[in-house]
């Protein structure tokens, strides 16, 4: 289960092993949050060689998972489980080492309260929106959106639909219909790479994306496809329904609704009304 983490407004990539229950987390990120070096790599290139020399064994058993980079494809990257990192920040001097210890203890107590009682998910979620400055009423709506996203992945599942490739297949047949851009062109016209697409919708553009995977999952339910080809043609449906409610509404405003705005410039906006 990859995720982004929030270090003092620096996004970290973590990773949940189910089977180990431990996070790993990636090395070259924490050292940039740890450093502020602008060179993390290298800086975790030369650590690792100053480790081996010095005849450590942490650098021998620190593993590779995939992650996403900046790119928004995965790839290896060394990473370390909380005990690992632990150790890993003795050898690296930065005014944060304690203040990150505390958050790597946070961590693994968050996730196994979380695993208790799934609704705290939900709370840090809020939090990290928070954090970050979006605005109360965004966060409502894309926490919602969020609600909307696992019962529609929930129905996917229902009817045999694999994780991954036939997700996303789905996810931008969906977005391409209500938006009429793919997932990629909509992320391209928001100068997005690593980013989440919905991390960076306005209002409008979370509510009709939310309609439209609602309106999906309950013509789902309703029709109850037998294949990955009929549920094909329910995504096409339920993206249907958003799509007449956003030519209405352009129609109506004479504005556009899919924009190039993006969480950056929404957050600098709200800046300037306070």
């Amino acid at each position: 289960m990859n995720n982004i983490k929030i270090f003092d407004n620096q996004k970290v990539r973590t990773l949940w092993n189910e089977d180990e229950e431990k996070w790993y987390i990636s090395i070259v990120d924490a050292i940039e949050v740890l450093t502020q070096s602008d060179r993390p790599r290298k800086y975790w290139s030369d650590l690792k060689s100053k480790l081996k020399k010095e005849g450590s064994e942490l650098s021998e058993k620190i593993g590779q998972l995939k992650m996403k980079s900046s790119d928004g494809k995965f790839y290896k990257t060394d990473v370390a489980n909380t005990e690992q990192l632990f150790r890993l920040i003795q050898s690296i001097p930065s005014p944060n080492a304690e203040h990150f210890k505390l958050w790597l203890a946070k961590l693994g107590k968050e996730r196994l309260d979380e695993m208790a009682d799934p609704e705290i998910s939900i709370d840090r979620a809020l939090e990290q929106y928070l954090e970050l400055g979006y605005s109360q009423n965004w966060i409502n709506q894309r926490l919602k959106s969020i609600e909307i996203r696992k019962e529609l992945t929930d129905e996917w599942k229902s009817k045999g639909i694999k994780e991954g490739l036939e997700f996303a297949t789905l996810t931008n047949i969906i977005t391409k219909t209500w938006s009429d851009k793919t997932t990629k062109e909509y992320k391209v016209l928001k100068g997005l790479k690593q980013e989440n697409l919905r991390d960076n919708m306005t209002n409008t553009e979370l509510i009709l994306n939310m309609l439209a995977e609602a309106s999906t999952k309950d013509i789902s339910e309703a029709t109850n496809p037998k294949d990955f080809k009929q549920s094909k043609t329910v995504a096409k449906q339920g993206g249907d329904v958003a799509k007449v409610a956003r030519e209405s509404l352009e129609e109506k405003t004479g504005k556009k609704v899919v924009t190039k705005l993006n969480a950056k410039a929404i957050l600098e906006e709200q800046k300037k009304l306070k």
